[in-house]
């Protein structure tokens, strides 16, 4: 099978993430494991009709992790879009594996994280990772720690040529600093949404240096946004509650990318079409004081 990408029905434009170009309107492929992100998903054809359906709308864009199942969601990225479309760029993750009761034990010694890359890379049949996100902290967000021997682990890496660029996840904004002192980074990946903004700041610094800021959880995660005020947006235009949240994102900054997740077509086709809805002045100033 054959595909192609083309961006221009996608909402959000486009952003380089150093020299590759994506569609800021991106996918995450989490959801398409098993329950809590561990095992296979119940519908593996399903899956693999969601992903390429993902390039047939210009999303070139796609963010996966070796742990998501684990292996599963880089296996049927390979099964459905390998050989993989111009242009279509998937980012992952390291520093984090799974344990047999589904927990995300950090996993980020200089051995654990060079077998992570090279299991990144046989189970997505590459030869060169386009983005690599050290994760750091836990299921519970960012912690206070070094992070120096980790970052310095992929740099060495990425001057190795199998990394093309880098980035860090589930960072505190001292973290994202530390690692930019040991080699360029090209985004930053932390939980942010319309309700929990802990990282307006960053967001705005790292737009001032071209750096893109690519929300996990960017409708909620596990528990989806609950908003009166949301609802009332919605209501007035004619539109539910996720696709507004995902419209104020891209308006939010314009080096916000989004990577939200879905296991339906449907739902994949709903939250593209839920992007394109403009926010007036007043809709933007009732949302923004969800998370005021």
């Amino acid at each position: 099978m054959t595909l192609s990408t083309t961006t221009t029905a996608l909402p959000g434009g486009t952003w380089n993430l150093g020299d590759l170009t994506v569609t800021r309107f991106g996918y995450g492929a989490m959801q398409l494991a098993g329950p809590w992100v561990m095992g296979p998903p119940t519908d593996h054809d399903g899956a693999l009709v969601v992903l390429r359906e993902v390039a047939e709308l210009g999303i070139t864009h796609i963010d996966t992790a070796d742990a998501y199942g684990p292996r599963v969601t880089n296996e049927l990225i390979r099964e459905a879009l390998h050989p993989y479309p111009t242009g279509l760029h998937v980012a992952t993750k390291v520093g984090a594996v799974r344990d047999a009761r589904g927990g995300w034990p950090p996993a980020r010694r200089p051995d654990q994280l060079r077998r992570q890359v090279e299991d990144n890379l046989e189970t997505l049949g590459l030869d060169v990772l386009d983005l690599v996100n050290l994760r750091l902290g836990n299921s519970e967000g960012p912690v206070d720690e070094p992070v120096a021997e980790a970052f310095e682990t992929l740099a060495d890496l990425q001057r190795q040529g199998v990394i093309r660029h880098l980035g860090v996840s589930n960072a505190t904004a001292d973290q994202v600093a530390e690692a930019q002192s040991i080699a360029p980074i090209v985004s930053v990946q932390n939980m942010y949404n319309l309700a929990f903004r802990r990282d307006d700041e960053l967001i705005d610094r790292l737009a001032a240096e071209n750096i893109a800021y690519v929300p996990f959880f960017p409708l909620g995660g596990f528990s989806p946004l609950q908003s009166e005020a949301l609802s009332a947006v919605a209501t007035r235009l004619r539109s539910t509650p996720m696709s507004i949240a995902l419209a104020w994102l891209l308006r939010r900054s314009p080096n916000i990318l989004l990577i939200a997740g879905t296991s339906s077509v449907a739902h994949l086709r709903e939250n593209v079409a839920g992007a394109r809805i403009e926010l007036s002045d007043q809709d933007l100033a009732e949302l923004d004081k969800i998370g005021a």
